[in-house]
């Protein structure tokens, strides 16, 4: 039993006759939950164009530099570790003047606000390796954007960061697979959705009946007004065939009636 206060009354909610409530429109909110997911699935099946995704990995390196006679080498550490040097780096590889020279260079069909939306990148697992990803909905432009970028940032990096570099570790491949959209969780969340709805609607309806059903309502709600009287409801039959004591009219068939 549950309370709920309300203008200084309190009202008490059944919770197993809410629960009673739900079970008794289950096949409202399997229907529902069926429809939401069929929705669902047909919006990222037939309406959301698919994206695939191609990253490239390469590390980050750091290169001794020669100061006169002194030789000094440039670590990690000194540029506030590996992470400090990957977020440079993406900053780098954002940059307009990086993705206008890979447009360029690559004859790629997009304008500098639109690769700057696919590509992007990070560390992988906190360490000093860097991936960098593109997403398009062909997937061998995707790996074209990823081998492009790695045809100019290496050396934007090594002008503008002296004494860092990277290393290229694997190419970009066309995906088999595309990343998004995930049907399988579009069409769960559509169910789920389609689920809590319904189950909404159902308490709503519940809480908000105040029609008087049977005497236990009446005993449980106002415990403290004596009930004078019921009213039996003639249209309830009981087993003895009569209507609550009453007689019930029964046809005779005479002989030879048809």
């Amino acid at each position: 039993m549950a309370n709920i206060q309300r203008n200084d009354t309190v009202e008490e909610i059944d919770l197993l006759k809410l629960a009673q409530a739900l079970w008794d429109k289950i096949w409202i909110i399997i229907s529902c939950a069926t429809i939401g997911a069929a929705i669902a699935f047909s919006y990222s099946f037939f309406l959301i164009t698919p994206q695939y995704e191609a990253s490239a990995l390469l590390y980050v390196n750091n290169n001794s530099v020669d100061l006169g006679n002194t030789k000094l080498s440039i670590t990690s550490g000194d540029l506030t570790a590996a992470n400090g040097l990957i977020d440079t780096y993406t900053v780098i590889l954002t940059s307009r003047n990086t993705l206008e020279s890979v447009i360029t260079d690559s004859s790629l069909p997009y304008e500098y606000s639109e690769l700057v939306e696919k590509v992007s990148a990070e560390s992988v697992n906190n360490t000093a390796v860097f991936k960098i990803t593109a997403r398009d909905k062909d997937p061998e432009m995707a790996a074209h954007i990823v081998n492009s970028i790695l045809r100019i940032l290496p050396e934007r990096i090594s002008t503008i960061v002296e004494g860092s570099s990277v290393e290229i570790i694997d190419y970009a491949v066309p995906p088999m697979e595309p990343a998004s959209p995930n049907i399988p969780k579009i069409t769960a969340i559509g169910a789920l959705l389609g689920i809590v709805a319904s189950c909404a609607i159902i308490v709503l309806r519940f809480l908000m009946d105040s029609i008087i059903r049977d005497e236990e309502y009446l005993l449980e709600t106002y415990k403290n007004i004596p009930i004078l009287t019921v009213i039996p409801d003639l249209n309830v039959e009981d087993s003895s065939g009569y209507y609550y004591g009453y007689g019930k009219t029964k046809s005779v068939t005479r002989e030879g009636d048809k």
